[in-house]
This record gives C-alpha cells, sequence and structure tokens, in this order.
C-alpha cells in the first residue's frame, strides 16, 4: 500500500467496542477468533492460524496521551487484549511476516461518527513519526441481507459510490454527517461498527489529505471491500 514500511501501526476495528476510548498495550499481540455464523472451512484454518505481531505499549501509552491532550476523558489501556479479525486478517495480507508493532484502539457505539473523526485528529501527529494509520472496516455492511448464492454480485445500493466520490473530493464533513448525507445510509450499514474505524482514519489523514481507492470488490451481496488510501 505504501513504499516506506511504517515504523509501528495504531489500526482499529468494527469488532473491539468499549464505552471509553481504549488502547491495547501489550508486548504481543494475541490473535483473537472472535468471528461466528460463517462456513465451515474458515475455522478450520483456526489452530495453524495466527498472526503473533509484537504488541506496541509505548506507542499505545502515546495514543493514550494525545487523546487525553485533545480532550477525550477516562482513555484507558487495556494490558491483555490481543488483535481480533477486524485487525489480524488485513494485517496478515499487508505484512504477513508480523514482525511490525501494533496497538489497536477501540469504537465507541455511544457515540457518533464526528467522535471518531476527532478521535483520528487527535492521532494525526503520529504520521510524522512513521506510524501508519489504519482504519479496518467496511465499506457496506449489512449481515441481516447477506446472499450465500451472491457470489460478487453487487447489491443495488448507491451508498458505494456516493462514498468514493465523498472521500476523493474530500468532503469530509459529508462522511461524518453520512446519515443525513448519503443514500441508503441506514440499509448499507444497520450498525455503525464497520463505519467508524473509516472515520478515524479520515481524522488522522488531515482536511488537505488525497483520497484513493485502491481496491474493490463485493462478497454476498451486501459486503463491499472497496478500500482507500490517504496521502498528503
Amino acid at each position: 500500500v505504501y513504499d516506506k514500511k511504517p515504523k509501528a501501526i495504531v489500526i482499529i476495528s468494527g469488532h473491539w467496542e468499549t464505552n471509553e476510548p481504549t488502547v491495547n498495550a501489550v508486548d504481543v499481540c494475541d490473535t483473537i477468533y472472535d468471528f461466528y455464523g460463517f462456513p465451515a472451512p474458515l475455522y478450520k484454518l483456526k489452530y495453524p492460524l495466527k498472526y503473533p505481531a509484537p504488541g506496541a505499549p509505548d506507542l499505545a501509552k502515546r495514543v493514550q496521551e494525545q487523546l487525553t491532550f485533545s480532550g477525550f476523558k477516562n482513555v484507558k489501556l487495556d494490558k491483555k487484549r490481543g488483535l481480533d479479525h477486524g485487525a489480524w486478517v488485513p494485517l496478515m495480507l499487508m505484512y504477513p511476516e508480523a514482525n511490525i508493532p501494533v496497538c489497536q484502539l477501540s469504537i465507541q457505539m455511544n457515540k457518533d461518527a464526528t467522535h471518531h473523526y476527532n478521535m483520528g485528529k487527535a492521532l494525526a501527529p503520529l504520521k510524522e513519526e512513521g506510524i501508519l494509520i489504519i482504519g479496518s472496516g467496511s465499506a457496506t455492511h449489512n449481515l441481516r441481507l447477506l446472499d450465500w448464492d451472491a457470489g460478487q454480485n453487487v447489491a443495488p445500493w448507491e451508498f458505494d459510490n456516493w462514498l468514493e466520490d465523498a472521500l476523493v473530493n474530500g468532503r469530509h464533513d459529508d462522511v461524518n454527517k453520512y446519515l443525513q448525507k448519503a443514500p441508503n445510509a441506514r440499509k448499507a450499514h444497520p450498525m455503525p461498527d464497520h463505519f467508524y474505524p473509516l472515520h478515524v482514519a479520515l481524522g488522522a489523514a488531515g482536511g488537505d489529505a488525497k483520497a484513493e481507492l485502491i481496491h474493490r470488490s463485493w462478497s454476498l451481496g451486501t459486503l463491499s471491500y472497496a478500500s482507500y488510501k490517504f496521502t498528503t
């Protein structure tokens, strides 16, 4: 994705929800298997499949400090939690060697998109230190309408195209107000858990960042894997 290997990674996944911002601060990241209800072959991978990335406890403390300095209250460190599948699956594809220190930041389902955008803004200075900030979710995510026979067939929603246009043209405020601005917003995201990681990444990128669509595919009729990178 980027030519230069990052010194460390902060990743935000839709699978870690807490009431207040929380960062895992561990020496070695355990691999958490937290996905359910999918085809049996996925679970046969369980035991040999590990992503033993080193943790980044010092970076986790920096994240805590940056968020606290920016006005977020009760930011916590979790000294036990590993990486859920929303974190280790993309990391395994991006950096299969598992040799880059990683810490994970939680999302808050009791907050809105702007809250998560502001979390990202608080973390923006870390980019200048060689830290890669990743938001791992899904451009559309409606599990209630999964179609196991759909393959790559694209659901007839406008949301995915709207999101690309908004990101590429720098309309961050529209993305933060997606429930009011986007077509079929609640159909694309009945719950915001898989969308909030994008807001953190967008806030960290900054208002002058250029968004580039680097991948697009669909599966099961409702899951868009559109992926973006932000550069300044």
